[in-house]
């Protein structure tokens, strides 16, 4: 590969000695090999991945990334804190249990020791926000980090989605609540029952495992009109906070899933199925819609369906940012970065090598060679560039990068440390191809380009049509606080009952024979858990902005 500055930023680096240079002057250098958990389920590369030894060459590391098999999030975690071994990176829903066993590396000074990176990545209040009560940041959220323009064309949040194939047979209509949303799933599947092939088709599901009941859980605020600030409700004008869970969009919410479920058009086994289970029932295209998070299900959803060609039939998932009436504002989607402090990449007291670590990540996220690299692939196999230095990929280098084998044994995204969105450091591209406006389009097959067409839109977001324009508080998200509740207040206990209670009682409310008094039964026992205490603590939160 052709060697050459990458931008401004590496010239800096280069001069600061930070980085030597985009090329493979490191080559002779020993290669560190690291360890990275991640408490989410994921798809291990291969060992002699062809783009993660591309990138020790330049770096000297290596690193290999193990992924949540069989337990949950906590459960792994807790796992590690009792065998008192580590791996040099880890990234946990559960952070705080790795502060409290002292797991975790104070990042601190190497933050101040790369003074690019730290300007850039975020603000002085945004890094202040990971500060823990000790005084000490232990960990870097990788997502939600936009550099220069916004390339955004997906929507990477939580929507009502629904197929390509239902909008085109209902002559794309302008689809805006509930209960218009479940019309034309009803509708649809009155006339077409099966899919070509004969498979039956299934009007709407819902994933309920675990931490994903997010899936089942909190659509009720958003139908209301709020963002996503996920475990309460923010009245910006008055700066309360309020609880959705027993608002009347939530009911209505519910009420119209219970409507749905005894209707037939919802999943039978939706409160017992896996994620597992409910990715390979979407990989067969037969599910019309469902509510989730686009990340969490579209890279492998996606990608079977490019494969096995029924992106051709339609089976492609677009958005929609209903509400409970017609008339009301949507946000859906949030346009400005997200910064979630919760949990984020992290080194543990194992690593071998965190001075060489910390640059390392530094490296992969400021030098755009290797941001590239990860994102983009190799110039001239994975992707071309125009006349113009536009980026852009053949079909044929579409179908490679989308083949389960490929990913495995070739690209290396190294998906969970820090990276960006946005336009790249030579001010043309996107930092990566799905926000690349023409491979965006390109890649898209013939019924979700006509579905994009009929509603005048050029992206996801566009289909959703959130409220622009607004500013969000710098509270948002008022979840990345709740997230790191533990029981030693009456808020958390408040909170880790609350969760346990929706957890049992929502799929019940949604099967139940008679909606009201199975409501009234989930209302009594969600009362007990006295959630009064966690919106107190939350209040309080709110209160120091």
């Amino acid at each position: 590969m052709k060697k050459r500055l990458c931008s401004f930023v590496a010239a800096a680096m280069i001069a600061a000695g930070i980085f030597t240079s985009c090329g493979n002057s490191s080559k002779k250098s020993k290669v560190t090999e690291f360890s990275f958990f991640i408490t989410m389920p994921g798809a291990e590369k291969n060992n002699d991945n062809e783009i993660a030894q591309i990138i020790a060459e330049k770096t000297g590391v290596k690193v290999k990334e193990t992924w949540l098999t069989g337990q949950t999030a906590a459960e792994a975690t807790g796992t590690l804190i009792a065998s008192g071994e580590y791996p040099d990176f880890i990234d946990s829903d559960d952070m705080t249990m790795l502060i409290d066993a002292g797991a975790l590396v104070p990042l601190d000074d190497y933050i101040n020791k790369y003074p690019e990176f730290r300007d850039t990545w975020f603000t002085k209040a945004e890094w202040e926000k990971f500060r823990q009560p000790d005084g000490h940041i232990y960990w870097i959220n990788p997502f939600q980090n936009t550099h220069g323009e916004s390339k955004v064309t997906t929507h990477n949040d939580e929507a009502f989605w629904i197929q390509a194939r239902v909008l085109e047979w209902a002559g794309y209509p302008d689809i805006k609540t509930m209960d218009e949303y479940f019309d034309v799933i009803e509708r649809y599947i009155a006339a077409n029952p099966t899919m070509p092939d004969g498979t039956k088709n299934m009007g709407y599901t819902i994933l309920c495992e675990d931490w994903r009941y997010f899936c089942l859980e909190n659509a009720g605020q958003f139908l209301a009109g709020y963002p996503n600030d996920g475990s309460v409700i923010v009245d910006t004008k008055n700066k309360k906070v309020g609880d959705y869970n027993t608002s009347e969009d939530t009911k209505k919410y519910l009420r119209k899933l219970n409507e749905e479920f005894n209707k037939g058009i919802i999943d039978t086994e939706f409160a017992t199925q896996t994620y597992d289970e409910y990715i390979a029932k979407l990989s067969t295209g037969r599910v019309l819609g469902m509510v989730d998070q686009w990340w969490d299900f579209y890279l492998l959803v996606n990608s079977a369906f490019k494969t096995t060609g029924l992106d051709k039939l339609g089976c492609n998932y677009v958005p929609l940012g209903l509400t409970t009436e017609r008339g009301m504002e949507n946000r859906w989607h949030t346009y400005a970065d997200t910064v979630n402090q919760a949990s984020g990449w992290a080194i543990t007291t194992d690593c071998k090598d965190p001075e060489k670590a910390f640059k390392f990540m530094v490296d992969l996220c400021m030098n755009q060679e290797l941001h590239d690299l990860r994102f983009w692939g190799v110039k001239d196999v994975d992707y071309c560039v125009d006349e113009n230095g536009l980026y852009y990929r053949t079909e044929e280098q579409r179908m490679k990068v989308a083949d389960t084998a490929y990913k495995a044994s070739h690209l290396c995204e190294y998906s969970y440390f820090p990276q960006w969105g946005g336009t790249s450091m030579d001010g043309k591209n996107a930092m990566k191809p799905e926000e690349q406006t023409s491979e965006f389009m390109s890649d898209m097959a013939e019924p979700l380009k006509k579905c994009f067409a009929a509603y005048g839109a050029t992206t996801y977001p566009d289909l959703i049509g959130s409220v622009k324009g607004e500013t969000l508080g710098p509270w948002f998200p008022m979840y990345s606080y709740s997230n790191n509740f533990t029981t030693e207040t009456k808020g958390g206990v408040a909170w880790t009952k609350m969760g346990q209670v929706k957890h049992e009682w929502l799929p019940q409310v949604v099967m139940a024979k008679d909606f009201n008094a199975t409501w009234n039964a989930y209302m009594n026992a969600y009362s007990s858990c006295k959630p009064e205490d966690f919106i107190a603590e939350m209040q309080k939160i709110l209160d120091t902005f």
